[in-house]
């Protein structure tokens, strides 16, 4: 499972039903391409999914093909291309607050969250100084705005989210991720202390699949979150992808089925974050 694959074939599904529009018309891709005034190559790139087609070109598109009542639809599928894959330089070209504050709407509405971490503790359940660290990582890595002090003030604002108890939390973190040093010693055993106060929550529940777990059905995957089962967001090296259309949707919510139960739960789960406290 691969979130730059699901976007890949979502342009593909685009391209294909450009395709099927140009194909009713009975027009050859050279004669759309003089009509619209483009080279024929572009037409080629479109309808194989090699490039995304500009609001002006999908557009003109339907037009040429006697579609123009389809337009807005079209128009809607593409802008939802555009939402699903969107590169880090984008969101982060103002610092990392952007892409926080792009999200909160969702966190504040949804009422059941599913999340899997195999590298870093999820931000709802950092500490203040184990955010800082990971935000300093990243706005040095990248070379960013620095605006990290109001960006971690935001993120702990939003955990405020876990007081409501209307809202359910699954949790599921790989034992990796409570053994990866991102900050000093002290900052590591402040996070677990965290981790263990969180787990008792009675509106979460914290999974941890040891080291030891065979993995013969379900490897680890990427980090992701769903919210209500109508959407997943996964980030990448290079970027944020927002994922809704229901055949991808489910291989998430297929992974989490299949690493749930490979995790350990409650008092179970004490003694591997226990383990991973750091030594003198």
């Amino acid at each position: 499972m691969s979130p730059s694959s699901d976007f890949e074939a979502a342009r593909i599904a685009l391209g294909q039903r450009l395709r099927a529009l140009r194909r009713h018309k009975g027009i050859t891709a050279r004669a759309l391409a003089q009509e619209c005034g483009w080279h024929q190559s572009k037409v080629s790139r479109i309808e194989n999914g090699k490039a995304c087609p500009s609001p002006a070109d999908i557009t003109a598109w339907a037009t040429a093909c006697g579609a123009a009542q389809d337009t807005e639809e079209l128009l809607s599928m593409a802008e939802g291309i555009e939402r699903m894959y969107v590169e880090w330089r984008h969101i982060e070209r103002d610092g990392l607050r952007r892409a926080h504050e792009e999200t909160l709407p969702l966190w504040t509405r949804s009422t059941g969250f599913k999340g899997y971490s195999q590298c870093l503790i999820p931000g709802l359940f950092q500490t203040e100084a184990y955010t800082r660290a990971v935000l300093q990582g990243i706005q040095e890595r990248r070379a960013l705005t620095d605006d990290v002090e109001g960006t971690v003030q935001a993120r702990m604002e939003r955990q405020q989210v876990l007081q409501d108890k209307g809202k359910r939390f699954a949790i599921i973190l790989e034992e990796a991720a409570l053994n990866y040093r991102l900050a000093g010693r002290e900052v590591m055993i402040d996070q677990l202390s965290r981790l263990i106060s969180v787990s008792g929550f009675s509106n979460v529940s914290l999974g941890i699949i040891p080291l030891t777990a065979d993995r013969k059905g379900m490897w680890p995957v990427e980090d992701f979150w769903i919210f209500d089962d109508r959407e997943a967001h996964v980030e990448t090296v290079s970027a944020f992808i927002t994922v809704k259309q229901r055949g991808a949707l489910s291989l998430y919510q297929d992974a989490f089925s299949r690493l749930h139960p490979l995790a350990v739960y409650g008092s179970d789960a004490y003694p591997l974050i226990m383990k991973a406290l750091p030594g003198e």
